[in-house]
């Protein structure tokens, strides 16, 4: 497993997040518990988590487990994600980056494990904000092969994913849905609200 380029997914979310207005942030998302200010929230916790297990930055970053408390968005959020997201990036190009071992939420993994899950974190939580706030959301299939190998459930009769319960999709569905429902989201979610 090698090296991926976070790149174009951080500058994905980024563009998601600035295209959100204010009166948005406490619409609901596919991320059941989760307003988008709360997906905005984790996107920039888990941005600095992930930088920092690429540079192997071992503490609380790192340390804590994503659940540990309600993610909490700063007044500064418009210019402190979209910087997150660039040093996320940024680090997972450094050498060394995908190699060895290190942690991310409370949890050690093989760092070309972690990095692909930095990524998968980035499509499907992008995939959320463009789902709650209307907005187009278009990735790469190379991108998505590399979630849906992640989050493929080795025995395929357990039902239980990476992230929870799969949700069954139809054999035919694009590949972007077939991955959504990897993850444990409907593909057919839709705001309440119409844009």
């Amino acid at each position: 497993m090698g090296p991926i380029d976070l790149g174009a997914a951080a500058e994905r979310v980024a563009r998601l997040a600035a295209g959100i207005d204010d009166g948005r942030l406490g619409d609901p998302t596919p991320c059941p518990e989760y307003a988008v200010r709360e997906v905005l929230a984790h996107v920039a916790g888990l941005s600095v988590a992930f930088r920092d297990a690429a540079l192997k930055r071992f503490g609380a970053t790192t340390g804590t487990p994503p659940g540990a408390s309600r993610p909490v968005l700063t007044d500064d959020w418009r210019t402190a994600l979209p910087e997150a997201l660039d040093e996320l990036a940024a680090a997972w190009r450094e050498p060394g980056a995908w190699e060895g071992d290190t942690q991310a939420g409370g949890i050690e993994l093989p760092a070309a494990v972690m990095g692909r899950i930095a990524l998968d974190e980035l499509l499907i939580h992008g995939w959320d904000l463009a789902r709650a706030t209307g907005q187009a959301y278009g990735v790469s299939e190379e991108e998505l092969r590399v979630s849906e190998a992640l989050l493929t459930p080795a025995d395929d009769d357990s039902g239980e994913g990476f992230f929870g319960p799969v949700v069954a999709v139809p054999d035919g569905a694009p590949l972007l849905d077939r991955v959504v429902g990897l993850s444990g989201r409907r593909p057919d979610w839709r705001p309440a609200r119409v844009y």
